[in-house]
């Protein structure tokens, strides 16, 4: 329900130019909402002048709306959050630079940080809009909004997340089919209750019978030169990039010292962390518990997601100890995994791996966004495309195409499912393309185009174009992105860094 205050707003509209004066949005009644304030903030840094629209739907959906004053696109653009919310984050900036009328929210809840997961305990209705409710409330206000301040709905609307994000893409077009028409979900952490078991295999794997790190990070440089080593070639181009980690057959026994303890081999207790690390979360029957683990190549990315960097230049510890793998499971597990919070709480050592991945499927109904049947959302004419980075070392991504495997299953095969739904897979890239290494970073390519055309003109992508640039700017090399199950296939001649010396083939 939306009423207007008998105070009209102050408009004036030609070519989708409106006035810049916005207050009057603040005296907007919508349902179940307050609005906090309507302010116009000046062009800058690229940005084009926005009123800026704060408020929350109730109880504590905080969020910020952003409608540009002239030259509005017409369209509507979200963006989701990562980690485990908590603030507004910048992920409307994308849209807003195009000109779209932009949005995004908190996840429903206050958190000091990405990890942050004490706003959980106990605390049912912040779990519900963390899990599936926040963003479309937010979806449904920022339409409001936009009808209100340009006179009209928009033409399109798009969402576009990452990690969290991307979880929250996939929960969009499960649940929420009819919020919008295209669909970005990058490095989605989907099976949320999975991958929060494999974060506590990766820390009990890696603490020793003194709570400490067993892995030395200073060694992870070498465990990452020989992984390249063994397995760069087997993609059919040695380029310092491994295109596929599951073809990948680097044992890390290779490494062990055949005496002493040195800079350059690897201890037997170092051996057998890497080795359930790459190996992947099992219970005591062998059975395994989610597909994968550490994808071979991501190593330059570890001191990141799992090993911190050395003593001398420690992240910050406040929840949980390395990098961010062991600070997302010290918080998941005892504020939001389970139905009734343990009292004193639950640290991921306490994980028994063949006992408490039932003890998840509560939260998981709430948190996992892992249902292949897409059917309504394909048939209201949606488009969904989906990508990963095949280095992800903390949303790690075999789920990723094991969840398009099943959408395929579900949806009636490969044809019927990319009538809708393209994945593509990206090698060398960290977690959601962040971090500068051996692959693309998310500067690199452009997916929200390639779903514009889509959306638009019905123009189905059949490659993304990616490309690699040093800190000047200066562009090092360009490849293809395939679609799932497509991979690029250097031809054997031309030159190696230019996209058009490779073929979009079947593995």
């Amino acid at each position: 329900m939306l009423l207007l205050s008998s105070r009209p707003l102050a408009h004036e509209q030609q070519n989708a130019n409106v006035a810049s004066d916005c207050t009057p949005l603040a005296n907007l009644r919508i349902e179940d909402t307050n609005l906090l304030s309507a302010t116009v903030v000046p062009a800058k840094d690229g940005l084009p002048e926005y009123c800026q629209v704060l408020g929350y739907v109730r109880p504590a959906i905080n969020f910020e709306v952003r409608l540009p004053t002239s030259q509005w696109n017409g369209k509507f653009y979200m963006g989701g959050c990562g980690g485990y919310c908590g603030r507004i984050q910048r992920t409307m900036i994308p849209g807003l630079r195009r000109r779209y009328a932009v949005s995004t929210m908190d996840g429903g809840h206050w958190g000091s940080g990405a990890p942050d997961g004490r706003w959980a305990y106990h605390n049912r209705v912040a779990e519900v809009d963390y899990g599936y409710r926040a963003v479309t409330e937010t979806a449904r206000v920022s339409k409001a909004l936009i009808q209100a301040f340009y006179q009209t709905k928009p033409k399109h609307s798009y969402f576009q997340g990452c990690s969290n994000g991307g979880r929250q893409a996939l929960m969009e077009a499960w649940r929420y089919p009819e919020d919008f028409d295209g669909i970005i979900s990058g490095a989605p952490s989907l099976d949320m209750t999975g991958l929060l078991t494999f974060f506590t295999w990766v820390v009990q794997a890696n603490t020793g019978p003194d709570g400490k790190d067993i892995l030395s990070r200073t060694k992870v440089k070498l465990i990452g030169q020989a992984v390249v080593k063994a397995c760069d070639a087997k993609d059919g181009l040695k380029d310092g990039i491994i295109d596929d980690p599951r073809a990948c057959d680097f044992k890390p026994s290779s490494l062990r010292c055949s005496k002493d303890n040195g800079p350059d081999c690897l201890t037997e207790a170092e051996v057998k962390v890497l080795e359930k690390w790459y190996g992947g979360v099992r219970n005591s029957r062998g059975e395994l518990l989610y597909p994968g683990g550490i994808p071979y190549g991501s190593e330059p990315y570890w001191w990141v997601w799992l090993t911190g960097k050395d003593e001398s230049e420690e992240p910050d510890r406040s929840y949980g100890r390395g990098g961010f793998v062991p600070q997302f499971a010290a918080n998941f597990f005892p504020y939001m995994a389970f139905p009734d919070d343990p009292i004193g709480g639950f640290h991921p050592m306490q994980f028994d791996f063949d006992k408490d991945p039932a003890r998840l499927k509560t939260m998981g109904e709430i948190y996992n966004a892992s249902n292949p049947d897409l059917s309504k959302f394909k048939a209201r004419g949606g488009k969904l495309l989906m990508w990963h980075g095949w280095q992800d070392a903390i949303v790690t991504p075999h789920r990723t195409p094991q969840y398009y495997s099943e959408v395929e299953q579900r949806m009636g095969g490969r044809a019927a499912t990319q009538e809708f739904l393209r994945l593509f897979m990206v090698p060398g890239a960290d977690h959601c393309a962040e971090m500068p290494g051996p692959g693309i970073q998310a500067s690199g390519f452009d997916p929200l185009t390639a779903l514009e055309k889509w959306v638009e003109e019905g123009v189905a992508p059949t490659r993304l174009l990616s490309s690699k640039t040093d800190q000047n700017g200066r562009v090092l090399w360009t490849r293809p992105l395939c679609p799932y199950p497509q991979v690029a296939k250097y031809r054997g001649s031309g030159n190696p860094n230019d996209a058009a010396s490779f073929n979009c083939l079947e593995p």
